[in-house]
């Protein structure tokens, strides 16, 4: 059995579903099910004893501790964090305390675990699997090298801040103590699940509504966009070939600027859902840019490749168009996100089903 946390969140969700057609090794997933934890990501699972909910948080310590001894998993992979940059500047508070306390809770309780299973090869088999972001490095110029894993800590925003400090938490406990560890920095995601609040499916909600489609700045500022289910096969095989102690740099090859990314969404909905109203590209409304707004971020993926085999299988265009497919085949998952109703979801439709609120 593997532990994750935010198994409900977006990148989570994805991975459990992506773990679980592929193994039929269990997972045990503790979500505090925040705004962003959707369990409605897992109806597909529902019934499945290979998935065990658990609704709690990571920084309760004795549950943490009682998890790791009732199901003993040979691994915990990371996912639960806050990630939205808007709202870090708006309370930071959240951030810090789920992202570091957390972080370090998770930590402590893994120690102690780990310290405690009975052989010398069991402890040699552990991981603890820590998933961050590029954005921690900070912000790149136009003719900068992308990322690369020495690169130095730079981040701008509290949520970066955050995850950095977790970052370092992490390193600290492989080099004090000798647990292993493996941290990975991925780029953007983007693709199924995603909440309507960042970027790419923000566009593809507002566009097939004929709402605005905000664009910060000049809409210049550029990311690398990485298609998450390439993202859950980075992470399955840093998971069980990387080494204790090491970062891999997880990205995409897809630098594109905001404005790109829009237009490109526009253009697709245009092609595969009319809008008899005319080009989508008229409803892109420049705003006011957010502070500390990072110019670039670009990674070098290049150790990865090199030492585990690891590429991206989709391009940007095609990872785009499955998510744009995807976003207008999910009607419904849209609707209940927007609404309110798939709060319900654990209440109403998981009871019975291996949830443990």
């Amino acid at each position: 059995m593997i532990l994750i946390t935010g198994g409900a969140g977006f990148i989570g969700s994805n991975f459990i579903l992506d773990w679980l057609a592929q193994s039929d090794e269990p997972v045990l997933n503790l979500d505090a099910l925040t705004y962003a934890g959707n369990l409605r990501n897992l109806a597909s699972l529902q019934g499945d004893p290979r998935h065990r909910f658990v609704h709690g948080d990571i920084a309760d310590r004795a549950l943490v501790d009682r998890l790791l001894a009732e199901h003993r998993p040979r691994a915990i992979v990371h996912f639960a964090a806050e990630s939205h940059v808007d709202r870090s500047i708006l309370g930071p508070a959240a951030f810090v305390r789920t992202n570091v306390e957390g972080t370090f809770t998770l930590l402590e309780a893994a120690r102690a675990y780990w310290a405690s299973l009975p052989g010398a090869d069991e402890r040699a088999a552990f991981r603890f699997h820590h998933v961050s972001t590029d954005e921690v490095y900070g912000s790149l110029g136009p003719t900068d090298a992308p990322f690369a894993e020495t690169h130095p800590y730079e981040p701008n925003s509290p949520y970066s801040a955050s995850k950095a400090a977790s970052d370092h938490l992490v390193r600290a406990w492989h080099h004090t103590y000798g647990l292993p560890v493996v941290t990975t920095n991925c780029s953007n995601n983007y693709g199924p699940f995603h909440f309507p609040e960042k970027l790419i499916p923000l566009m593809i909600v507002n566009a097939l509504a004929g709402q605005p489609l905000p664009v910060y700045g000049d809409g210049l500022n550029v990311r690398d966009w990485l298609y998450v289910k390439d993202h859950c096969a980075a992470v399955r095989t840093v998971l069980a070939h990387g080494r204790p102690g090491e970062t891999y740099n997880i990205g995409g090859w897809n630098e594109k600027t905001n404005l790109e990314i829009v237009h490109t969404i526009c253009d697709l909905l245009d092609e595969l859902r009319p809008d008899a109203t005319g080009p989508r590209r008229r409803l892109v409304s420049f705003v006011k840019d957010r502070p500390g707004h990072d110019r670039r971020y670009a990674i070098d993926a290049r150790k990865i490749e090199r030492e585990l085999g690891w590429r991206p299988a989709e391009t940007f265009e095609s990872g785009i168009r499955k998510t744009v497919q995807w976003y207008l085949d999910h009607p419904d998952w849209v609707a209940e996100v927007q609404n309110g109703s798939y709060r319900d979801w654990l209440a109403t439709q998981y009871a019975g089903s291996g949830a443990a609120p």
